[in-house]
């Protein structure tokens, strides 16, 4: 039999009694290799070796663990046919839909390399001593981001590769200067083993100290919470269920030292289609819309799942479009069998609501597959039944018909935090709904105009978080290079010899980078 063991930095490690499966969602098939579940004296050897690794890798320059995450990348594509193929089983996923996604995990480590390499994101700050200033003089003042210490990252069940054990939360972590502890997630623990290995050989290409990276694995909820509970880790980042992310932001809190939990665990993305739009254009919006519905079988952390117009007699028709352009789509493998339960319990409740109604005369999912719903009710009746606002996580969404713009700002008004807001409308009546756009600026992290809130760009100006509850911190990013001072904190240094400075610091800026000098 095929053993999967946990990775307690560059040692693999199999000392515990109970063992998993990987399952094939699509022919529900569980997988030959059994994985063992880490147990808690392997969580902390790996935390100590983590804190050992941090002592040295917080001092390693930006060029070198720039190096470091290059060759990540280098490794995971090294991996080849192998890693698609098991991602695919393990998720039910297109081979082509992984291979995209081995390109934006790649892609985000080189990025990452890209920001080191410039030196600017420590956001070096420097006000020189003014000795004869009057009425008091200043002293020397010098500030940069430094890495927090060792940080834990749950996999997500939805992007086995972005999202996962070289996703963007690792990423971020080890761009920071912090050594990572990954839980695997149990739906696709060989695609986990995968991964880790690449960067375990990474790290030892590039001599990285031992620890700087460990996985553990097991689908109990005691293996995540051993490693929330550590004392020697610093901070968390997890995507997943609202459900998952409060029981570990509570955990982290009741800690004797609370550490910041930046968790993304859901959002409903509403969409607000404008009079003009809808009349001019109203059968394109419709297919676009079903297509970002129902993208990832409604598995991506930013399908619409609220749709908000405005009802006049373009709004009918628009309805009718946006049911027929989603019966047309075929329904989806979803990523595991609890995900795909969930759905159908999630449709049962939009179903039993009696000011609700069903536009689409369909299950909400067959044994293994999400089919695409939509749903309608009034401006009152969702603002009376918070339920409505809660994600359903699968390919469907419910149209919220408001009579008038007061109705519709109502709606906005009575939003509780979402990852993205989007508007559909003609340039000249954008302008008019100006006072939406400033409600919604303070629901979201990400405002769309006239396109779908589906498809996150890896970049410097993404912002992919938002209020709670999508995110626990509002203040950060999860994808994009803002990422990285989650697992940083801002240090000041007081009249500092120039020996003594970090180089960011010092008085010849030997890296060449921009700082904030006031002088």
């Amino acid at each position: 039999m095929l053993i999967g063991k946990s990775f307690i930095g560059s040692e693999r490690s199999g000392d515990g009694n109970v063992r998993y499966y990987g399952v094939n969602p699509a022919a529900k098939e569980q997988l030959e290799t059994a994985y063992i579940q880490s147990t808690e004296e392997e969580i902390s050897v790996a935390t100590a070796k983590a804190v050992l690794a941090y002592e040295v890798y917080r001092y390693i320059s930006g060029q070198k663990k720039a190096d470091f995450l290059d060759v990540i990348a280098d490794e995971i594509l090294a991996l080849g046919d192998a890693l698609l193929e098991r991602s695919s089983l393990e998720s039910g996923l297109p081979l082509g839909r992984v291979t995209s996604e081995r390109g934006r995990t790649i892609g985000q480590m080189r990025l990452f390399a890209q920001l080191l390499r410039t030196g600017e994101w420590v956001g070096a700050r420097i006000d020189p001593a003014i000795p004869d200033r009057t009425p008091m003089p200043r002293v020397d003042l010098r500030s940069m981001e430094r890495p927090v210490g060792p940080v834990g990252v749950f996999g997500a069940s939805n992007f086995p590769l972005a999202f996962s054990v070289a996703g963007g939360d690792t990423a971020s972590a080890l761009a920071a200067g912090c050594p990572v502890i990954v839980k695997a997630h149990p739906a696709h623990p060989g695609t986990c083993e995968l991964i880790a290995s690449a960067i375990i050989k990474a790290a030892a290409t590039t001599n990285m100290p031992e620890g700087v990276f460990s996985m553990i694995q097991g689908p109990s909820i005691d293996v995540g919470m051993a490693l929330v509970s550590d004392p020697r880790i610093k901070a968390i980042g997890f995507t997943g269920s609202h459900r998952g992310g409060k029981a570990i932001f509570g955990a982290a809190a009741a800690r004797s030292e609370p550490i910041p939990v930046y968790a993304e665990m859901g959002s409903t993305n509403p969409v607000f289609i404008l009079p003009q739009a809808l009349e001019n254009r109203g059968d394109i919006i419709a297919t676009g819309l079903a297509g970002s519905i129902t993208m990832g079988v409604g598995q991506f952390c930013t399908n619409p799942g609220l749709v908000v117009r405005i009802t006049d007699r373009n709004a009918t028709s628009f309805d009718s479009q946006l049911s027929t352009a989603l019966e047309g789509i075929a329904a989806g493998t979803m990523l595991t069998s609890d995900i795909n339960a969930a759905y159908a319990k999630g449709i049962e409740r939009l179903n039993s609501q009696s000011d609700v109604d069903s536009l689409l005369e369909r299950e909400g999912s067959s044994a293994d597959s999400g089919h695409p719903n939509l749903f309608a009710t009034t401006v009152k009746s969702f603002c009376n039944t918070p339920d409505l606002e809660e994600e359903v996580f699968g390919p469907s969404s419910v149209i919220v018909r408001a009579d008038n713009k007061e109705e519709l700002l109502k709606v906005a008004s009575q939003l509780s935090g979402h990852l993205t807001a989007t508007l559909i409308g003609e340039e000249s009546e954008l302008v008019a709904y100006r006072d939406l756009i400033e409600i919604l600026e303070t629901k979201v992290g990400r405002l769309v105009i006239n396109g779908y809130p589906t498809g996150v760009e890896v970049c410097h100006a993404m912002v992919h978080g938002g209020p709670y509850p999508a995110t626990t911190d509002s203040r950060s990013t999860s994808v994009g290079t803002g990422a990285i001072t989650r697992f940083t904190r801002p240090v000041c240094y007081q009249n500092f010899p120039d020996a003594l400075l970090p180089d960011e610091l010092k008085q010849d800026n030997p890296l060449g980078i921009s700082r904030m000098v006031k002088e």
